[in-house]
């Protein structure tokens, strides 16, 4: 894993000491993946709410809205639905979207490097 063998003559404990700070340095260097599920359908929103209603995109995520009989248990979770939570949580206005720039820059997640 770290490139060293017995004949190295170096304990355990301290390559794995080592490979935990290497870990700490990496995950400095990288956004949470959740930030950066949430800004890809955030940017996705963006680009079907600017498309024109006659869009492909647009009317199937019409027939999804009008879709009506649902089976037995719990209903499935829909992408609208994560939508309308996103943008609860990140306190967005849905009507920013025809700005480009000012959307991109609401919902970009920094990379911490």
């Amino acid at each position: 894993m770290s490139g060293k063998t017995r004949h190295d003559r170096i304990r355990n404990d301290t390559i794995r000491e080592r490979e935990r700070e290497r870990e700490r340095e990496r995950e400095r260097e990288v956004a949470p993946i959740v930030e950066k599920l949430v800004e890809n359908r955030l940017t996705w929103f963006g680009h079907v709410e600017r498309r024109p209603l006659d869009a492909v995109v647009r009317r199937v995520d019409q027939m999804e809205e009008s879709r009506d009989k649902r089976g037995r248990g719990r209903p499935r979770k829909t992408i609208r639905e994560t939508i309308r939570n996103n943008l609860e949580v990140n306190e967005l206005d849905p009507n920013l979207v025809y700005d480009r720039t000012l959307w991109r820059n609401l919902i970009h997640v920094t990379d911490p490097t």
